[in-house]
């Protein structure tokens, strides 16, 4: 008897997965290049295709044909007529629009029925100052807002303009850290810097624990220019200052801390957005507007920048980084996922993604640590219940998030795991509080001081401290390698990006070989539980599964499962 083919592919673009076929592995491995997850429950799974999916398919090398020749080998009935002109159309576009260099400006070229097409969209023409049959002159200053104007219409731009000489900086990769440690780039980061330096600025996307930094330090090897690094905190700053000062040849007296503590301009220089988005002017007044610290180190010239975290940009930083297109980009993450959807931003003004990998197959590589996902399901109480059933839509999902029954699966899943290195992690201050003061753990915050939070970490990287508590500001940028539990009591509604980050937590090789194990406790029949749902997206396209525990059963022996 022949097995039905695994996919049902629709005319909106959405793909139907069927997760028990036996090629389903395999498939699920080719559709993430061109394609992003939806939904992901037990039977069939749902993909969707994408404008910015294909656009970075095409950026990457994969063609329309490639695409729609996996789609018919596996779907289990003739292509709808509608997709294929949309994977036909969408990936065709990234590289009929180009962005070179003239002689007095930018020159947009193209199709000239296109070019006539984009003219007329609103707010196009204020970039331009000329027109030629094939050709649209375009405003020097124009070159980053424009990219980013086309793509929010649907029309990427490859741009081909090129970036000004930075300043010349003498930089090499150390073969021995400063602590005597062989330095060997693994062969997928040496394949990201390659990927990235072949063609103009793009995005490096590796899993949390991976080497995102170590890539980034060698593509600054490579270009061998003054770099101006972007983090999302201080004490990711000064991680990356460390990493720096030990894994190159640079002297410290070149690396400068540009924070809120000290303001160094060096030929590498580390700030954070928080700096750079900083405004003056009035908060009432956005014409008014101006960014000190941004227009500061503008000033310098960069060969290169660094956005690490590139997937957390905030708003003003789009804006900032439409003015410093001259200027070679790097994009670091450990997902392009965004929950505001401004994918399109990241793509048109950082670059497209150069570089990806599936987490599952560096787990496989033991390049990140075996991490077993759980999805512990806890009740209500009455009371509890009759209040979450009286509330507002956005209330239902504190209350569920806060639990009080969540603190009872907490201190089982502890005993569980009671010589293990445990990350508790929560969104509500309240919760967080009322957990360390039940253990007797340290509370970390966003009001913890940057001492008090290195000091926190450094007894948990020695030992000293088994349990840490902390909100969202440990989501990213902290180097805790031994931790292997993490136990997740609320979140961020339902983001996928959140989700990766507090994984990525756990996801750095063991000294011991050992796995690591992420546990997200939610309210059963709740909103709780469907943002839970959500948040797992990502991780699931990734090819992690949730096994579903319920509280009563935390006490019993944990079953023993192949890794």
């Amino acid at each position: 008897m022949t097995i039905p083919k695994p996919l049902i592919v629709q005319s909106d673009g959405t793909l139907l997965v069927e997760t028990a076929h036996p090629v389903y592995p395999e498939l699920r491995d080719q559709l993430v290049r061109f394609a992003e997850l939806l939904k992901s429950p037990d039977h069939f799974h749902t993909y969707r295709l994408s404008r910015i999916s294909l656009w970075n398919a095409a950026a990457n090398g994969c063609t329309p044909e490639l695409v729609l020749t996996l789609l018919h080998a596996h779907s289990r009935y003739a292509l709808p007529l509608h997709l294929q002109q949309l994977v036909l159309a969408e990936m065709n576009k990234y590289g009929s629009l180009q962005l070179v260099s003239g002689t007095d400006c930018h020159v947009l070229q193209g199709d000239r029925a296109l070019l006539e097409a984009i003219r007329q969209l609103p707010g196009v023409k204020e970039h331009l100052q000329g027109r030629k049959r094939t050709l649209l002159e375009v405003k020097e200053r124009s070159r980053g807002p424009l990219k980013r104007l086309l793509a929010q219409h649907g029309y990427p731009v490859q741009d081909l303009v090129g970036y000004l000489e930075g300043e010349p900086l003498s930089l090499e990769l150390r073969t021995k850290t400063r602590a005597g440690h062989a330095l060997l780039l693994r062969p997928y980061q040496r394949e990201a810097v390659r990927a990235f330096h072949a063609e103009g600025s793009g995005v490096v996307v590796l899993p949390c624990g991976a080497g995102k930094t170590v890539v980034g330090i060698a593509a600054m090897a490579q270009a061998k220019t003054h770099t101006l690094v972007l983090t999302p905190n201080i004490v990711a700053a000064r991680q990356w200052r460390r990493e720096l000062l030990d894994k190159t040849d640079l002297d410290e007296s070149l690396v400068g801390e540009y924070t809120a503590e000290q303001k160094e301009i060096k030929p590498v220089t580390i700030t954070t957005y928080q700096m750079l988005t900083y405004a003056s002017g009035g908060s009432k007044s956005k014409t008014n507007k101006t960014y000190p610290h941004f227009e500061r180190l503008n000033r310098e010239r960069w060969g290169l920048i660094v956005y690490d975290e590139v997937h957390l940009l905030p708003a003003p930083i789009f804006r900032l980084t439409a003015d410093v297109q001259s200027t070679r980009r790097l994009g670091l993450t450990a997902t392009l996922v965004r929950e505001d959807g401004a994918e399109s931003d990241v793509f048109s003004l950082i670059g497209p993604k150069k570089f990806d990998v599936p987490w599952k197959e560096m787990e496989q590589g033991g390049y990140i640590a075996p991490t077993t996902c759980y999805e512990v399901t806890v009740s209500m109480a009455h009371d509890w219940r009759v209040k979450y059933i009286e509330a507002t839509q956005r209330q239902k999902y504190r209350i569920a998030s806060e639990n009080p029954r969540k603190l009872d699966a907490l201190q089982a899943l502890l005993r569980r795991h009671e010589h293990d290195r445990v990350l508790i992690i929560g969104q509500y201050l309240e919760q967080l509080q009322t957990v360390g003061e039940l253990l007797r753990a340290p509370v970390l915050t966003g009001k913890t001081p940057t001492p008090e939070r290195e000091r926190l970490f450094e007894l948990f990287r020695h030992g000293e401290l088994r349990v840490l508590v902390v909100s969202k500001v440990a989501n990213i940028a902290i180097d805790l390698p031994d931790a292997n539990v993490a136990i997740q009591l609320s979140g961020a509604f339902g983001s996928r990006q959140e989700e990766a980050q507090r994984i990525g937590r756990l996801l750095r090789p063991k000294r011991d070989g050992g796995e690591s194990h992420f546990y997200t406790v939610v309210t059963r029949d709740t909103i709780d539980r469907e943002m839970g749902n959500r948040r797992q997206l990502f991780l699931t396209e990734q090819g992690y599964a949730y096994r579903v525990l319920d509280a009563e059963d935390l006490d019993k022996p944990p079953e023993v499962h192949p890794v």
